[in-house]
């Protein structure tokens, strides 16, 4: 049974389980203040070509939501989230656990608009109503699509003008900045976005994300609600050493680009075969419509989420590809959905 499930089905890149092994008797501090974690700092700043941000360790996607936007928000402030959202439909209701709405807009393609963002300010009108104050998006996207750098100023220049807090939630980042219909840099994100991460959880890493937050007014104390909210490791160097292996080279991209051409590799058999997709979804992501009897062979050797039924003889699956997402297991996917169909 092979895996397009996810992709963190597997444990980490071998060259950041060498440099963990080869530092384990390394004494360091903690918490962070480590030599490796300052490296991993300097190197992210390196790679963003920008200095006066504020870098954080923290070991996941949904850690690092809840505590950066309970921390960025005051009380009777709410996030807006498209309704694929993972702070609304995947993290247990995290956000609102710490007191904070979250507003969920339909969306088309899981990407927010400034319509979206006009529409939800012109409902809420007075203090008898949360306030909207985050914008939260994802890129990519829960459904595999990503921004463009157009949509990503438009939501820029808007939140500024609305005096909002834009916040990217980068748990796929490296599958979006590396896909081919990608015109973002890294280092455009501090100068469009308050705050952000980088996922390293679901790009070779063994755990972590990489928390880069470019607005002033958000750096303040952060590292209080680290540790009140126990995300302030001690062994913060495990972190640290894995950012050092991703951003020392190119490797953080060179393993979200092979996430994507096995997607892509995907994408055009299943589209050759004639199969058609729920969403465009350009990144490591795949969203195929597929007869139900089709599925059910396939479930067989390979384990995937059925996204949603379509109608009555079909439904969309969700196919993942990783970092580690083997060529030949590709391929054997590939020969087995055309042979069930012939």
């Amino acid at each position: 049974m092979y895996s397009f499930k996810n992709d963190y089905s597997e444990g980490a890149h071998p060259r950041i389980l060498t440099a963990l092994m080869e530092s384990n008797f390394v004494q360091e501090n903690g918490y962070g203040e480590d030599r490796y974690s300052e490296k991993a700092i300097e190197l992210i700043k390196q790679r963003l070509d920008q200095a006066n941000v504020d870098i954080h360790f923290l070991s996941g996607g949904t850690q690092t939501n809840l505590i950066a936007i309970s921390a960025f928000l005051r009380p009777h402030e709410a996030a807006i989230a498209a309704s694929t959202g993972h702070i609304f439909t995947h993290e247990t209701g995290a956000i609102e656990a710490t007191g904070h709405k979250v507003i969920a807009v339909e969306t088309t393609d899981g990407k927010l608009t400034t319509k979206h963002l006009r529409d939800v300010l012109i409902f809420h009108t007075d203090e008898h109503m949360v306030k909207p104050k985050l914008v939260y998006l994802s890129n990519s996207t829960e459904i595999g699509s990503i921004y463009n750098k157009e949509e990503l100023e438009q939501l820029s220049h808007f939140c500024k003008e609305n005096n909002l807090i834009l916040y990217m939630d980068g748990a796929r980042l490296g599958s979006a900045l590396c896909s081919a219909e990608n015109d973002l840099q890294l280092s455009d994100l501090p100068n469009l976005v308050d705050a952000f991460y980088i996922g390293g959880t679901k790009n070779g890493a063994l755990l972590g994300e990489a928390l880069v937050i470019s607005h002033h007014h958000l750096k303040e104390e952060f590292r209080f609600h680290l540790k009140q909210k126990g995300a302030l490791l001690a062994k913060g160097r495990l972190l640290g050493i894995q950012f050092v292996e991703l951003f020392g080279d190119n490797l953080f991209y060179e393993l979200a680009m092979h996430a994507n051409r096995m997607a892509d590799r995907l994408r055009k058999e299943i589209t050759k075969a004639g199969h058609t997709f729920l969403s465009h979804s350009p990144s490591n992501q795949i969203f195929p419509i597929l007869p139900n009897s089709l599925i059910s062979e396939l479930q067989k050797k390979y384990s995937f989420l059925i996204w949603e039924k379509v109608d009555q003889d079909t439904s969309a699956i969700r196919l993942v590809t990783s970092w580690a997402t083997k060529e030949e297991a590709v391929q054997e996917f590939i020969e087995d959905m055309k042979k069930t169909v012939e």
